[in-house]
């Protein structure tokens, strides 16, 4: 008897066990858009673009005002999300063709700390974190790669759409690769004797571009009519049909859902939309009247409503925590490209919404982004005005899942767990944040933003009163910007929280 009720206790709190397991670690998914701003969405405002599927999420979570990318463009915006660090401390910036990898691998990543918890985790989409040491063997599998920083499974853009090379890599080697068609990859024209499908020079050979000419950096190799940055020779088989990007990723994402669906799973979805060049498929061209700019807007629209519903047809939306958010402001022409972004402003559409700047600059356009948190049952739905920064979210995860992370790991990172899910509504007393490089730097405490330059004077705003950031206040209140720009100065010699 006394055996049997000890079976009967043993079952009973194995299953409180499980069910506060399950309940404890959820399925993270993070999709992380590309040159998405502030007002490109409709539930930020945007009336000209349709975002039924972005809309839905954000009306089912907790959609952010105030949250902010690290950085004003991709390569440094994406290492302080997966490391907790700025980029410039590491000069990451935009990452040219053939770039080493920017996280060494030692260095704790936000996917190590999601394995470390008993996670799947996988990346697919836009990496740009540089590959290899550098020099880089594309017919060998790479490494380091996205599998060596705490990502069991990958599938990657390599650098960016806009340049070389053309192909993506899944686990670390070429995915469709021909050895017959061996792959070389350079910043420089490639000789004649080196083997491999020669592709067209765009310099040399512009009857090949048929679709855009990008400006003098994105001269080189033309790839499905568009010219490029960098050159490459070889790969035909593993060489994207760009208006099918989206719907490979999807394929990919769908097949990492289905494999890994009954455990715990961390996957951020990088989207190639809607870096330019924009080739938005056949099905969403002309689906607005701003150019293809917004037609791939709509496409990422559909592609988050397509994740969203795989998620339901598994059962897995109740303990699915999803993030949505952007790399960077927006930016309208990009590279050259003549697509018809121009229609944006002409036709009224603000895709930085009442912000100032966009992509490559320090002011709010450049940094304050979507960003939308839905858990059902556990993330009430509504809207917060709370201060928050991406390089915030690893120490915050790792808080949630009670990982203790090494000394070294996210430097300026710190735990706001309770402004992501939101329990706290104030967030962050201060923000730090860069352009591509630490040209110009900025810190937010409240409402009020000091930037500084290296090049120019330094300057200040009340976001409360302008949110626009059209007044410089720094004359008025020069005390008040000796402090503040003492405080930035002190954060880009030293990190956020004291971490050499």
């Amino acid at each position: 008897m006394k055996k049997h009720i000890s079976l009967i206790i043993t079952t009973v709190l194995m299953s409180i066990l499980s069910v506060g397991c399950s309940q404890k670690q959820p399925n993270v998914l993070i999709i992380y858009t590309d040159d998405i701003g502030y007002g490109d969405i409709g539930a930020y405002g945007a009336e000209m673009i349709a975002t039924p599927h972005i809309d839905q999420l954000a009306k089912e979570g907790l959609r952010f005002t105030d949250a902010h990318c690290a950085a004003s463009t991709c390569s440094p915006s994406r290492y302080a999300l997966l490391t907790g660090e700025m980029g410039f401390r590491k000069n990451v910036g935009i990452q040219p063709v053939n770039a080493a990898a920017t996280i060494a691998k030692e260095q704790y990543t936000l996917g190590d700390l999601f394995q470390e918890a008993g996670y799947q985790t996988g990346i697919i989409g836009k990496w740009h974190l540089g590959l290899g040491d550098g020099q880089a063997d594309w017919n060998r599998i790479i490494s380091p790669s996205p599998a060596d920083m705490g990502f069991n499974y990958s599938f990657v853009i390599p650098s960016s759409n806009d340049r070389s090379p053309f192909v993506y890599l899944e686990n670390g080697a070429v995915y469709n690769y021909d050895p017959a068609d061996p792959i070389t990859v350079s910043m420089h024209p490639i000789s004649n004797s080196v083997p491999g499908t020669k592709y067209p020079d765009a310099i040399n050979n512009p009857e090949a571009v048929t679709v855009y000419t990008g400006d003098k950096d994105h001269q080189n190799t033309v790839i499905n009519g568009v010219a490029r940055i960098g050159y490459m020779k070889g790969g035909k088989a593993a060489v994207w049909d760009d208006n099918n990007i989206a719907f490979d990723l999807l394929e990919k994402a769908n097949a990492f859902l289905d494999k890994h669906h009954k455990k715990p799973f961390f996957l951020m979805l990088t989207t190639n939309d809607i870096h330019a060049p924009r080739l938005p498929h056949p099905r969403f061209r002309g689906s607005t009247k701003l150019g293809y700019r917004g037609d791939n807007v709509v496409q990422l629209d559909w592609f988050v409503g397509e994740v969203t519903q795989k998620l339901k047809d598994l059962g897995l939306e109740k303990n699915t925590m999803v993030i949505f958010s952007s790399d960077n402001g927006p930016v309208y022409m990009d590279g050259g490209y003549q697509d018809a972004s121009d229609k944006n402003l002409a036709q009224g559409h603000q895709a930085a919404g009442i912000y100032r700047g966009g992509k490559y600059c320090i002011y709010e356009g450049g940094n304050r982004v979507p960003f939308i948190v839905k858990w059902p049952g556990k993330v009430k739905p509504g809207v917060s005005n709370a201060l928050f920064t991406q390089t915030d979210m690893m120490a915050s995860f790792a808080s949630f899942l009670n990982i203790d992370m090494p000394e070294t790991a996210s430097p300026d990172g710190r735990n706001y767990w309770d402004t992501m899910t939101g329990k706290d509504l104030k967030g962050a007393e201060m923000i730090f944040q860069q352009v591509n490089t630490d040209a110009a730097l900025s810190i937010r405490r409240g409402n009020l933003k000091y930037i500084h330059y290296k090049r120019w004077d330094d300057q200040m705003y009340d976001l409360g009163k302008d949110p626009s950031e059209k007044h410089n206040i720094i004359a008025e209140h020069p005390e008040l910007a000796k402090e503040m720009k003492e405080e930035l100065m002190s954060l880009r010699e030293g990190t956020v929280n004291g971490v050499k």
